[in-house]
């Protein structure tokens, strides 16, 4: 399906920048004619993965890395500063001070994909009680870039509960060996061992569409939250951060505790591995009710403070065309994003060809949705 969409920006009340890479800007002459018909406050950039910063280092993770997209930190600074006054960030603490927090990614009490009336109903069906026990014991869905850091001692904790937790799957780009070009690079954001994958039973296979990722999360009784090393430090969000309690599953929280109190709320904190994921995990396996408990706690949480209506109350009925819209595209490109993908074929960019997350006529509803959240008003209509 072809959403509606035009070219003539005059019409346009804001201009709406979603950026992770230089690509996402749009080519000329489309940038020269949004810059030259939209005033510069009534552009909005949402930088989605801190580039609106001097360059930062966490571990082997990065925020610039000329090596990959040929642009120095103070390039992405002065471009972003050439193009709008209203910067935001998917954090609740931007480093600079000319950046607004703005979370950007939601909790969609609608997506759920199973409700329970009760912990206890929820652990019977989490058990297996009913005779429709769960494929796996731990699914992630999460390309391998910037995650082995954290995969691995992950791993290396579970490996003497390999019998009891039972089958693991990992999906995504990369966990199968390291790709030449990491190697190539010396970049070490894609490494991986295939030994320990195999020792602690875990199948690996490729990305999954977009709509698929839910469904898979939920057909194992845990699935783990990571944010890579950069995130962490600068406390970035991203949509897995919430789709994760969409599914029929207990998320692991694997992050740090303040990330966890800011986002989830304290009924969070029992889900928490922290350095004993062993034995969180079977606690977790002998008393699944405490934990459901947690789970449904943390989604009500969710629901009240981080959902679309709250995030967008000022653009609500945009927002939920935006969420609802459906479009058709081919892969993006972007890489070692929650959810983003490479192409398969190189030479075929239409290989991936699925469901899109944006779109003009769904850029456009998000923009008014945005702009309404963070105080911009709607132009007075004129007489064209």
């Amino acid at each position: 399906m072809r959403l509606p969409h035009s070219l003539d920006v005059k019409k346009f009340d804001f201009a709406l920048f979603v950026v992770h890479i230089p690509s996402d800007f749009p080519d000329l002459p489309y940038l020269a004619r949004l810059l030259d018909e939209i005033p510069k406050e009534r552009r909005v950039i949402i930088d989605c993965l801190g580039r609106f910063n001097d360059t930062v280092r966490v571990e082997r993770d990065f925020n610039h890395l000329e090596k990959l997209d040929g642009h120095q930190d103070r390039e992405w600074v002065e471009g972003f500063q050439a193009v709008s006054d209203l910067i935001l960030q998917p954090t609740p603490r931007p480093l600079r001070s000319d950046v607004r927090p703005f979370l950007f990614h939601a909790f969609d009490p609608a997506a759920v994909l199973r409700s329970y009336q009760s912990p206890q109903e929820a652990a019977r069906v989490w058990a297996g009680s009913n005779g429709n026990a769960k494929r796996y014991g731990l699914v992630y869905v999460g390309n391998n870039w910037q995650r082995w850091t954290q995969m691995r001692p992950f791993l290396e904790n579970l490996e003497p509960l390999r019998e009891e937790i039972g089958p693991m799957l990992i999906a995504g780009w990369d966990w199968d060996r390291r790709p030449q070009w990491d190697i190539e690079l010396g970049l070490h954001a894609a490494d991986v061992d295939r030994a320990l994958l195999a020792r602690v039973g875990v199948e690996t296979q490729e990305a999954v569409p977009f709509d698929t990722v839910t469904p898979l999360m939920s057909q194992a009784r845990f699935s783990p939250i990571f944010h890579r090393p950069l995130f962490n430090h600068l406390s970035l969000v991203t949509n897995r951060t919430f789709e994760t309690f969409c599914a029929d599953t207990i998320p692991l929280l694997m992050l740090p505790e303040d990330v966890v109190d800011s986002i989830y709320g304290a009924d969070a904190r029992p889900l928490v591995p922290c350095d004993d994921v062993a034995g969180r995990l079977k606690d977790m396996l002998r008393r699944p009710e405490f934990y459901w408990e947690a789970v449904m706690r943390t989604r009500a949480h969710l629901a009240q403070h981080h959902s679309f209506q709250q995030r967008f109350k000022d653009g609500l009925q945009a927002q939920v065309n935006y969420t609802w819209s459906k479009c058709l595209d081919d892969a993006s490109g972007t890489y070692g994003l929650e959810g983003g993908i490479p192409w398969s074929a190189p030479l075929n960019g239409s290989f991936d060809r699925g469901r899109c997350l944006f779109g003009y006529g769904v850029a456009s509803l998000l923009a008014a949705a945005v702009a309404g959240a963070v105080g911009l008003q709607r132009r007075q209509a004129s007489g064209s």
